[in-house]
């Protein structure tokens, strides 16, 4: 069972929790634990980022097989370039051995004294996990933090079997691991928040898309697909359903990216049921009637299969023969309309829960089903969150509140719905739901940044220029046509804030910035600064709202502005540096008057990301509130600042920080000036843009 806010273990008597005892920390060598199909796909990724790997196991055929399986994932990741004649066969053939040069197969712990992460991939048993970080424990370095790719078991016990639990931390791959995007980084009991963050960036550097949560059985993606499934497998059984139709059904209906019979044959039932099982042993055990009100149903005929050792496309049966046939009993014909609305409102109970028992937020959930269940809206298929929004949260109580009537308890209306919809959040149709979304004035001044005015000297400009929302010439220009309105009339209160809901500004336009020469790159320094030091100089305070990612000039942007609200899921950077450039929007100049000169100099010349609890923790942000609870936030501190005085408000603003900025912003210019011009920045840029690694001359 999972144990929640325990004692920190006892180990050679009884000690607190060290507070943060990892100092910054960054990978230069890896190691996998567990071979085989998932253990090979991990190292190969990890050495594809150009990372040497170790991978171990207990017998040599699981270590064969291991780099079996990162060969084949090398070749399928070239397969598209060699299409495309982006490489010949012999390069990409090349770059396969290169890859497979990185990493090292063993039996035993030899050459692990000297690395930095290594991620666990063993059997889904605690006896054997706990039994291997305690020889992990005992090998590595102390500064190494040890991650588990566990998919439901407890970060925080495994952690327990070590004398650095805050060093222990999930790292949550999902199948195949070489080509899906999501990592789940998993806080324990006693992780740091300096162990998050470096998993975060190792995910980063290893070209993963990370989200951020907390411990809880299956986490964020698989207690919420399975639930979904779960519902499914309920559904049919009791119905006699015929799976063939219902599979064909589901997907016409965009409710999964696949029938979600046809995906557990392809992904493995054995590993689908055993999660299934214990997530109903963790959910459902107590409960008095746990079939009928449980919240993860257990399919008895697929248990059956994997007990006869038919798992699916890798034993060759499974709810499907080799043939295509089906496997399962029933032939009555599904409710696919039922289905889905049953599907959607088992995610979004799920997903609900899962906020409203602090374990992630709305933006890092639907961000997980899009990158781990293949949930896209690209392609018709939305997560849960927003697939409510767009229905509507009121008709999505209702729909709640009558399958409670016919199917059970486990429909009862999550509370944060219910508050939402008390509150008329009802989604895209009133404005805001779980998301907010912009409501345009009719008349606009730009075009790739939005004004919105509240009233009552409150006003929001909603950064509108697609899915990266990049700072381009052009939206610089723009943010400047909306400042002049606002300031012009005197507005009270100017929220930042991005009309993208998963991202807030991910920087300076890149492939804009290679179309500069060298007046128009100085014009563009000259006007983004300019503009900022008027949010500086003004009576009209600024608050960025951070709902994602702010990095580089996204950043700098926020840091321009008076407050700072992040979204727990809200990640800052300045990364620059790995392009060979400097910040060139204020980012040596405001960091270091916000976290200190030494914590500034360190993320500005490191690059790396910082989770919105860091970035609190350091001063960056003045407050980080659940996701849903943004918009919200600001718009309430930006309604305190109006009944303050404005000229002390100015004067407020005006002698806070004296140190003469401008100077600094003079020298900073100069030098971004400087390095722009060099064969290192136009390096760094070209392999930005290439998706490749810099190679960096000191010219």
């Amino acid at each position: 069972m999972w144990l929640r806010c325990v004692p920190y273990p006892p180990v050679d008597g009884e000690r607190e929790v060290p507070a943060d005892t990892i100092a910054r920390m960054f990978i230069f060598k890896a190691a996998v634990v567990g071979a085989g199909t998932m253990g090979g796909h991990i190292a190969q990724t990890i050495a594809a980022a150009g990372i040497p790997v170790l991978m171990k196991d207990i017998k040599q055929e699981f270590i064969d097989a291991g780099m079996e399986a990162a060969r084949q994932a090398s070749v399928q990741g070239f397969k598209g370039a060699v299409k495309k004649g982006k490489m010949t066969e012999e390069e990409a053939a090349a770059k396969v051995e290169e890859i497979l040069g990185l990493i090292t197969g063993t039996l035993d712990y030899d050459g692990f004294g000297d690395v930095d992460f290594v991620i666990e991939a063993v059997p889904e048993r605690m006896d054997i996990k706990q039994s291997i970080f305690q020889q992990l424990d005992a090998v590595t370095p102390s500064h190494a933090i040890l991650a588990t790719n566990t998919s439901a078991l407890s970060v925080s016990e495994i952690g327990e079997a070590t004398t650095r639990p805050d060093k222990v931390v999930g790292f949550h791959y999902f199948y195949p691991a070489f080509m899906m995007p999501l990592v789940e980084v998993i806080e324990g009991e006693y992780t740091s928040a300096e162990t998050v963050a470096v998993a975060y960036a190792f995910a980063q550097q290893t070209r993963k898309q990370p989200i951020i949560c907390g411990e809880c059985p299956g986490f964020v993606v698989n207690r919420i697909l399975i639930a979904a499934v779960g519902e499914i497998w309920k559904a049919q059984e009791e119905g006699g359903l015929d799976i063939q139709k219902l599979d064909q059904g589901m997907q016409d209906a965009k409710a999964l990216p696949l029938g979600p019979f046809i995906l557990l044959n392809m992904l493995g039932l054995d590993t689908a049921l055993h999660t299934a099982q214990h997530l109903h042993e963790e959910y459902d055990s107590s409960l008095e009637n746990p079939e009928a009100d449980g919240s993860f149903y257990v399919h008895k005929g697929i248990t059956e299969l994997v007990a006869a050792g038919k798992s699916g496309v890798k034993s060759g049966e499974g709810v499907y023969l080799a043939d295509g046939t089906k496997n399962l009993p029933g032939d009555n014909e599904p409710d696919i309309e039922d289905l889905v609305t049953r599907t959607l409102l088992t995610s979004l109970r799920e997903a609900c829960y899962l906020v409203e028992e602090g374990i992630a937020g709305i933006r890092d959930i639907d961000f997980g089903m899009m990158g781990g269940a293949g949930m896209d809206p690209r392609r018709g298929l939305m997560p849960p969150f927003m697939k409510a929004d767009q229905i509507g949260l009121d008709v999505v109580l209702q729909q709640f509140e009558d399958a409670a009537a016919k199917h059970g308890s486990r429909f009862a209306p999550p509370v944060l719905l219910q508050r939402l919809v008390a509150q008329g959040r009802l989604g895209t149709k009133s404005g805001q739901g779980f998301y907010p979304y912009p409501n345009f004035d009719a008349e606009q001044p730009a075009e790739l940044v939005k004004l919105e005015s509240r009233g009552d000297g409150v006003s929001i400009a909603w950064l509108a220029n697609g899915l990266m929302n990049s700072l381009s010439p052009t939206v610089i220009g723009d943010l400047r046509k909306v400042w002049d309105v606002v300031d012009g009339r005197g507005d009270r209160a100017l929220i930042i804030a991005s009309a993208n809901p998963l991202l807030f500004c991910a920087g300076a336009d890149i492939k804009a910035f290679t179309q500069l020469d060298e007046k128009t790159g100085g014009e563009l320094i000259n006007a983004a600064h300019g503009l900022f030091r008027d949010f500086e100089k003004s009576s009209t305070v600024t608050i960025a709202a951070v709902n994602g990612l702010a990095y580089g000039g996204g950043c700098e942007l926020a840091m321009a502005c008076d407050i700072r609200l992040a979204a727990r899921a809200a990640v800052f950077g300045q990364p620059e540096i790995k392009l060979g450039l400097i910040p060139g929007f204020g980012g040596t100049q405001r960091l270091p008057r916000l976290v200190g000169e030494g914590r500034a100099l360190e993320l500005n010349l490191i690059g790396d990301p910082l989770p919105a609890a860091l970035a609190e923790d350091y001063g960056l942000v003045n407050r980080v509130v659940d996701d849903h609870a943004l918009l919200e936030t600001a718009l309430n501190w930006a309604r305190k600042i109006t009944t303050q005085a404005p000229l002390a408000a100015q004067q407020i603003k005006t002698v806070s920080n004296q140190g003469d900025i401008d100077t600094g912003v003079a020298a900073e210019i100069a030098g971004f000036a400087s390095v722009f011009a060099s064969a290192d920045a136009t390096e760094g840029i070209s392999a930005f843009l290439g998706k490749r690694e810099a190679s960096w001359t000191g010219k």
